[in-house]
């Protein structure tokens, strides 16, 4: 069984270790804790931007995602959630842990009054954009980024 909650500035090392614990991760995370620490701080500062963590049954933390909630004009002034950061700690993945976290990541959304749930992930993960449509998700449109210096 798996409980989420809101982290806390001492799960930071635990989130940045599922962070980096894949092939894209090893190679974008990894700075100095402190700088995560700061960006932790800056987040819970913003009203709609939580980092949530799942703690098994023994407090290890083995599953994160961040939910940013948005309102807007468009679609009728919806509200919309935003999640990003979806990780589940490598030994535990295909065991329903995806599931549960987004049984949460929805009641989260609703709770705050959104009425649209979206996401974005890297184009290189194909087994996690087969999980996304399994659970419901469409992929309904083409994403850009640009790197600021």
């Amino acid at each position: 069984m798996i409980r989420f909650r809101e982290a806390t500035v001492e799960d930071v090392a635990d989130v940045v270790a599922l962070l980096t614990d894949d092939a894209l991760g090893q190679t974008r995370e990894g700075a100095d804790i402190e700088v995560y620490e700061t960006a932790f701080a800056r987040m819970q500062t913003e009203g709609g931007n939580r980092l949530i963590v799942g703690e098994d049954t023994e407090g290890r933390i083995v599953a994160t995602y961040q939910i940013t909630f948005i309102s807007g004009l468009s679609l009728r002034a919806a509200r919309r959630a935003q999640v990003e950061s979806v990780r589940v700690a490598r030994a535990l993945r295909g065991e329903g842990i995806g599931e549960a976290m987004f049984e949460d990541v929805e009641a989260r959304a609703r709770a705050a009054g959104c009425t649209l749930l979206q996401l974005t992930m890297n184009a290189q993960r194909t087994k996690a954009h087969r999980f996304y449509e399994r659970i419901g998700f469409v992929a309904s449109h083409t994403g850009f980024k640009i790197v600021l210096d």
